[in-house]
């Protein structure tokens, strides 16, 4: 009883740090595999596999809902505690090459993700590809703003220019 309660505790601490839960159905895979899944995705998130009953009232605990129906069968949480995007990339492609593993859905920014939409949050790009692509547009805007605010400048001095030369040539 006591191990069930440290199990609950340490997975309702889990739900709470996490930026976003991702659940899979893991049956069939080898050890090796899981191994393999874990390290892919280690830098971003932690792969565990869990009891659902325990998993049940850690997320209840944790004030997590809607995970309840896909808590069926073998059951593997991603604790997403970096990106979720890349997690959700990396888990897509795994399950890709290995069919076995299947994305059941997840929970991100306080609402339950079926597994369509856990497939919609892959298919977006890194934030750091974000922040670049917002990086360029701030940048021409900048370049845009500074060639308009130089532009009456120099029409004002060729239009200077062009008055001294034909002073220049009337006298």
């Amino acid at each position: 009883m006591a191990q069930k309660e440290a199990s609950v505790a340490e997975l309702t601490k889990n739900f709470e740090d996490s930026t976003a839960v991702l659940l899979t159905e893991y049956r069939g895979l080898t050890v090796a595999e899981l191994k393999e899944l874990r390290d892919s995705i280690r830098q971003d998130a932690e792969y565990a596999v869990v009891k659902n009953t325990l998993t049940k009232i850690a997320a209840n605990n944790a004030g997590v809902t809607g995970l309840d129906e896909d808590l069926q069968g073998p059951s593997a949480i991603a604790f997403v505690h970096g990106d979720p995007v890349a997690v959700a990339k990396g888990l897509r492609a795994f399950a890709k090459a290995h069919p076995l593993l299947v994305i059941k859905g997840g929970y991100f920014d306080g609402n339950p993700l079926s597994a369509e939409e856990v497939s919609k949050l892959a298919d977006l790009e890194s934030r750091e590809v974000l922040l670049a692509k917002l990086a360029g547009a701030m940048k021409a805007s900048m370049s845009k703003a500074a060639a308009l605010f130089q532009a009456p400048l120099s029409k004002t001095v060729r239009t200077v220019e062009a008055l001294r030369e034909k002073q220049d040539a009337a006298a």
